[in-house]
């Protein structure tokens, strides 16, 4: 079975949007499963429903299937679906059941995110229930710019028992009988989920665009270690390149930071010193404007940015952007400076979850990669003296949770300002707001939760909200 476009019928052009004729607009195009047999299409069947929504934007190419229809094939009636029709209680599947399909099978290109698996496990046991039949739910396995496709395929007797579980984030052929026994019911594997995710994410950013590396300016903290530590896992330590760029403000435990890490990870770290261009350009630029404050701080990261890129440009190698969901969201990032690169591999993890995340990476190395010094140390920019992320935006363990509420599950302002407080709410509220703009010039994030910064979530630059 594969996947493909059905060329349909003539359609009237689409007069409201000509810029829409570079699509075809002339014929109808469906989103289509074929069943082949022996080199042979045995039949096909359209898609119904048209996801627009999130990552999603189908309703600007195809048509919705203006007939749905059972396959025979060797003595079996089929029940072909394609992805989004096995979210929806009516439409191509139910009317495949009421046909009196012996086999239903989806073939899907549904997107991870934490959770999505045990949902897709719950809708495939509906419907099996339902029609009385088995269910071959396959869904495509890889990463693709932001969205990371998970696999997680399965097949259910109909009774909704597992007759198969396929790895997640893992290509391959896997084969099973319909009238075999049960095996043990699929469960998610949190954190160790995500691990996988992003490094699929990455190694195929990198297969798929021809990237020969990564450069990644490792800072010493936690954020940068975790980077490091799934670029190796993605890409091979040979085909990673740790910089170290200590400026006026960098502690001696970032570099010990930086250096035990590298050391894990068995790459040599390249250091470069940037208090003496970063000294130039204040005294050149003093001539002109004030370089102090924001200014001063500003210059240390886009000298940083600048070297990082200039690695990039010598090996053919790509910039990973170290930052988190919390930083993207409060904007407290410098554009052009800690924000350059190719791609952004874990900035839909709150702060929390990296700490996490770093957890496991030492647990399933069986060593510490990512030294405990590096997970308990206050987390610093290290622009100024003595500085902490604290002290420019709320604490993590408020922000973090709040975020969540806030980008995740849509809580109203009034229930955010009754259990985080009105001040930290809008607060945080306006923050978001007003760094929207740093967003749309950041690196593409690898999507792992239901909502991500990027092209599921459109919000305008330009506005006069409050704030």
């Amino acid at each position: 079975m594969v996947g493909h476009i059905l060329l349909g019928e003539e359609v009237e052009a689409n007069r409201a949007d000509p810029s829409a004729q570079a699509f075809g607009t002339g014929r109808a195009l469906y989103n289509t499963a074929f069943l082949l047999d022996d080199g042979e299409i045995v039949g096909y069947q359209a898609k119904g429903r048209l996801p627009s929504f999130d990552v999603f934007e189908e309703e600007r190419y195809f048509t919705p299937a203006r007939e749905v229809r059972l396959l025979d094939w060797r003595g079996l009636r089929l029940g072909i679906s394609v992805c989004e029709d096995f979210w929806y209680r009516e439409g191509v599947i139910a009317e495949q059941i009421g046909a009196g399909a012996d086999l239903l099978v989806n073939v899907s290109a549904s997107p991870y995110f934490r959770g999505k698996p045990t949902i897709r496990w719950g809708l495939g046991r509906d419907w099996v229930r339902r029609g009385r039949v088995p269910l071959i739910y396959a869904n495509l396995v890889g990463g693709q710019d932001e969205i990371i496709f998970d696999g997680n395929s399965f097949v259910l007797r109909p009774d909704g028992a597992f007759l198969l579980r396929a790895p997640a984030f893992v290509e391959g052929l896997f084969v099973c009988d319909l009238a075999g026994e049960p095996v043990k019911e699929p469960a998610e594997a949190g954190i160790e989920d995500i691990h996988a995710a992003l490094v699929l994410g990455i190694r195929d950013y990198f297969r798929k665009n021809g990237l020969k590396g990564a450069v990644i300016g490792i800072s010493g903290g936690i954020d940068s270690a975790v980077v490091s530590s799934l670029a190796v896992e993605a890409l091979g330590r040979e085909r990673v390149r740790l910089v170290f760029l200590p400026g006026p403000y960098t502690s001696e435990l970032s570099r010990e930071g930086a250096s035990a890490v590298a050391r894990a990870l068995g790459i040599t770290l390249d250091v470069v010193p940037i208090g003496g261009i970063v000294s130039e350009l204040a005294e050149l630029l003093s001539h002109h404007i004030d370089t102090v404050g924001v200014v001063a701080e500003n210059i240390q990261a886009r000298v940083r940015g600048l070297i990082l890129m200039a690695f990039a440009n010598a090996t053919g190698y790509a910039v990973l952007c170290p930052g988190n969901k919390a930083e993207i969201a409060m904007g407290y990032n410098t554009l052009y400076g800690d924000t350059v690169g190719a791609l952004a591999p874990i900035g839909d993890l709150l702060k929390e979850e990296v700490y996490e995340l770093a957890r496991y990476i030492n647990r399933r190395a069986g060593k510490e990669i990512i030294p405990a010094f590096v997970q308990e140390r206050p987390p610093s920019a290290e622009l100024r003296p003595d500085q902490t992320d604290e002290q420019d935006i709320p604490p993590y363990r408020i922000l973090d949770p709040l975020l969540r509420e806030l980008l995740v599950h849509n809580v109203p302002l009034g229930k955010l300002e009754a259990d985080f407080g009105a001040e930290v709410v809008r607060e945080v509220s306006r923050r978001l707001r007003r760094s929207e703009y740093k967003r749309k010039q950041l690196p593409p994030v690898l999507k792992v939760s239901p909502k991500a910064f990027g092209i599921g979530r459109r919000y305008p630059l330009t506005n006069l909200f409050e704030g």
